[in-house]
């Protein structure tokens, strides 16, 4: 549910917070007043793209949210926990505007993309558009309004990934047949390269390590003089060693620490100087009795430091990159070996082709099946919007070649009279008859949508007197068991709302500004009295618009 839409610095809005409530709200105005800011900026919290413009002149920023409980929709929830979004059973969709045309989007406090907005709104909302009788005249349309009825989305989505991955090994079989020789070509020379390394054995790691090595027996005769002069001059000499001297430095000092504590840091560090020389000691006469070569291991050494660089040269890398260069031609030969593989990649094709096929066929057998309940659903609707006589069907038609969408062209046939044939759309149906036929079928998704929260943004327009009010019926029994919204401009629509919001555009101090109301009873019956009656609002309006709520 929508519980919360708070707007700032918006369009001419300066600050606006709305509480809504579940059940049907209807929300009226004079024409812009700023019906249309309030679906804006709804649009905006859910993904839709704007610019500096929609920033309140003299405001540097603007900000917009919506606040969702989600408690009830899994869907949402997981979505919201796979991405450690999850606060609870709230949603909160903010995005923030700046002057200069920047945006940023949260979802409960933490930055998201735009498409982060799209995939969770998506799960939250579902908005009804005035233009939306024109997507009919597309027949891709109808093969989406047809799956979203019957809930085939999830099995629409399986078909097309396995057409996907059809075509795709497909293509790779076709592109092994014709450059088999190229392939062979370029894997003999690979495989060569590879043996070469091969033979090497060059190890993660390990030329450093042979660098390291040789540059020691290279230097061993200076290594082992002058280790032994410095431990020496550390412990093992004759004379006056490092350790000597200090040990007779503290003792010299101990002797007055008593009197002067200030020396007690100065003695802490000499104790801490006389232990690290007595062990480093013990290391470097370790370090200088293993300090030996077998014989020839200088030699092997530069052999094979020799061959490292050959091959680096080879490459052209540096030594220390042959094993990356041995890997990448791995993968290399791995995928020219596959890809020489023409049995393989046939029975992937193969495989690919059949999962393709048995789901398509299922998901043909779906669509037909639910063709009929979608437009027979449908055709009641348009008889009580005053088209009794109007004929609809779906048709499934088999396609040429298969698609990522099934086996079949998917298209609505019409007839609005008797006697004449059924026909697609856009050849038929003219502009009125395209309005109730979009607001039938957007009354029918809605009755099948999971999606809690609905909203009508001025699908009435066209219609009024019977019809209107037939209309307003149906969307408040859709508000008996879901949330729903609708804009409208007939009064016959407003009289079924729940709930009743009214916008008003107020001029102050040279300031355009667009705020809501929320209606009491007594305010209804002028609001709807005004809706039928125009600017004069006599008794006999008051009258009707008392006569349309009490309906």
């Amino acid at each position: 549910m929508l519980s919360l839409l708070k707007i700032s610095q918006f369009a001419i809005v300066e600050n606006l917070e709305l509480e809504f409530s579940s059940g049907f709200t209807v929300i009226t105005g004079e024409t812009g007043a700023g019906k249309s800011i309030l679906m804006d900026a709804l649009g905006l919290c859910l993904g839709d793209r704007a610019d500096g413009g929609v920033v309140r002149a003299g405001a540097e920023r603007a900000d917009v949210s919506a606040l969702f409980v989600v408690g009830h929709l899994p869907e949402a929830l997981a979505w919201l926990r796979d991405r450690e979004l999850d606060e609870g059973d709230e949603c909160s969709l903010r995005r923030t505007f700046s002057r200069d045309g920047r945006s940023r989007a949260y979802i409960n406090g933490r930055p998201a993309t735009l498409g982060d907005l799209r995939e969770i709104g998506e799960l939250l909302i579902d908005i009804h558009s005035q233009h939306e009788h024109q997507t009919l005249l597309r027949k891709d349309s109808h093969r989406l309004m047809l799956d979203s009825y019957a809930d085939l989305r999830p099995a629409a989505e399986l078909t097309a990934g396995h057409f996907r991955r059809w075509q795709a090994t497909a293509d790779k079989l076709r592109q092994a047949e014709s450059a088999g020789a190229a392939q062979s070509a370029r894997l003999e020379i690979v495989e060569h390269l590879l043996r070469e390394l091969e033979q090497l054995g060059l190890q993660s790691g390990e030329y450093e390590q042979i660098e390291q090595r040789h540059d020691t027996l290279a230097h061993i005769g200076s290594l082992q003089q002058d280790g032994e002069l410095a431990l020496s001059l550390m412990s093992e000499g004759d004379g006056d060693t490092a350790e000597r001297t200090l040990q007779r430095a503290i003792k010299t000092l101990e002797g007055h620490a008593h009197r002067a504590p200030a020396l007690d840091s100065t003695l802490e560090l000499l104790r801490s100087a006389l232990i690290q020389i007595e062990e480093a000691a013990p290391g470097l006469r370790h370090f200088l009795d293993d300090l030996e070569a077998s014989p020839g291991e200088l030699e092997q050494l530069e052999q094979r430091l020799s061959q490292c660089h050959q091959l680096a040269r080879k490459h052209r890398v540096s030594p220390a990159e042959l094993t990356t260069v041995t890997t990448q031609l791995q993968q290399e030969c791995d995928g020219l070996r596959e890809a020489q593989d023409m049995e393989q990649l046939a029975r992937e094709a193969a495989s690919a082709e059949h999962d393709f096929r048995h789901d398509a066929e299922a998901l043909r057998a779906a669509r037909q099946t639910a063709a009929d309940g979608f437009c027979g659903d449908i055709q009641a609707f348009l008889h009580g919007l005053g088209m009794g006589n109007a004929r609809l069907q779906l048709v499934l038609t088999p396609l040429a070649r298969p698609s990522q969408n099934g086996l079949d062209d998917i298209e609505f046939l019409f007839s609005a009279n008797p006697g004449q044939p059924l026909r697609p759309l856009a050849k038929v149906a003219s502009g009125g008859e395209l309005s109730r036929l979009s607001l039938a079928i957007q009354v029918v998704h809605a009755r099948h949508s999971p999606v809690p929260v609905m909203v009508f943004d001025e699908v009435d327009v066209g219609i009024g007197g019977g019809i209107a009010e037939v209309v307003g019926r149906l969307l408040r029994a859709l508000g008996e068991h879901a949330q729903v919204f609708s804009i409208t401009h007939q009064p016959q629509v407003a009289a079924r709302g729940h709930h009743h919001l009214r916008v008003e555009k107020r001029v102050s101090d040279g300031n355009t500004h667009s705020t809501v109301v929320t209606l009491a009873q007594a305010q209804r019956i002028e609001e709807i009295a005004r809706m039928s009656g125009g600017l004069t609002i006599t008794p006999e309006t008051l009258r009707h618009a008392e006569t349309l709520l009490a309906g």
